[in-house]
Formats: C-alpha cells, sequence, structure tokens
C-alpha cells in the first residue's frame, strides 16, 4: 500500500579543519625551507660551498683573507673588446663590452691559456642576449653575475675571483 514517509536526512557539513590545518603546515613548512636554503643550513647536505651574493655586494664573492689582505696580490687579466650586433636586421643595434678578470697571481698564466673558451662563452652569452633585456635598471648587474659564473665554469674553481666591467654600451 502506501510507504510511510520517510524523513529526509539532512547532509553532514564537513568539517574545515583539516583544510586549514593543511594550509597552515604548508605555510610553515615553505617558511621553513626558505629559511634552512638562505641561511645556508642545506650547503653541507647538498655538497655546496657557495657563497650566498647579498645586496651589498652586488652579486661578487667576498675576497679571503689572501685575495686583498697585505700579503695576498691580485692581477688583472683584460679581456679583449667585443662588440656584438644584437636586434633584428632592419633596426641594428650594437653592445660593446670590455671587461677584466680578477685572477691571483698565481693563476694568471693558466687564464690566460683559456681566454679562447672565455671570450667563445661570453660571445654566446651576449649574442643570445634580447635587447630589451639590455635596457632594464638592474640588467648590467644581472650580467655581470651571468659572465662571472660562466668564466669560473670554463676556467675552473679557484681561477677567478671577480669579472670587471670596463665599457658597457648599448647602443
Amino acid at each position: 500500500m502506501a510507504e510511510a514517509a520517510q524523513p529526509i536526512a539532512e547532509p553532514v557539513k564537513k568539517s574545515k579543519i583539516p583544510l586549514i590545518l593543511g594550509v597552515v603546515l604548508l605555510l610553515v613548512g615553505g617558511a621553513g625551507g626558505f629559511y634552512a636554503t638562505y641561511a645556508g643550513l642545506l650547503d653541507s647536505l647538498l655538497g655546496g660551498d657557495h657563497a650566498t651574493p647579498s645586496a651589498e655586494t652586488h652579486g661578487a664573492v667576498a675576497p679571503g683573507p689572501d685575495a686583498h689582505g697585505a700579503g695576498g696580490d691580485i692581477t688583472f687579466v683584460p679581456l679583449e673588446p667585443i662588440t656584438i650586433n644584437l636586434g633584428p636586421r632592419g633596426q641594428s643595434r650594437h653592445l660593446r663590452f670590455s671587461a677584466q678578470l680578477e685572477v691571483a697571481p698565481n693563476h694568471a698564466a693558466e687564464v690566460q691559456r683559456l681566454m679562447p673558451r672565455i671570450m667563445d662563452v661570453l660571445n654566446i652569452y651576449l649574442r643570445a642576449l634580447d635587447p630589451n633585456e639590455l635596457e632594464e635598471p638592474a640588467a648590467l648587474l644581472r650580467l655581470r653575475g651571468q659572465m662571472l659564473r660562466r668564466v669560473q665554469i670554463v676556467t675552473g674553481p679557484g681561477f677567478i675571483t671577480d669579472l670587471l666591467v670596463m665599457e658597457f654600451v648599448f647602443n
């Protein structure tokens, strides 16, 4: 016959506590990871002996006690000036770049021997740049750090202390 009407059950509201707890744990974990990386706590685990560049040094690695101390000498190895044509052919723009490499006197001959590779890596890097990148206010600092890192990879660790930009004209 007629079935008895059954009461409609209200849907059970799910608690938002697990979602909130998950978001809080995610934020705390991210902040902890950032701090561990920023403070250099992970360098020994990752096998890195990298100096963390700060805003004051503009990407340059702080010199050790031998670099500029009373007994430490440095030598500057000049790079040949580089002139590179950038942009499409219709609106040709040129970059003129010259720099010097700061090296320890006992490594100057080895760096001079590797000069063709150094010039090659700098030419390739500068040629690949977009002209719009060069117009940014902080472009020179970023480019200097990138070029220094590439030169240090070519020469090996401990040879090049710094890259000093002598001329950077973009027109």
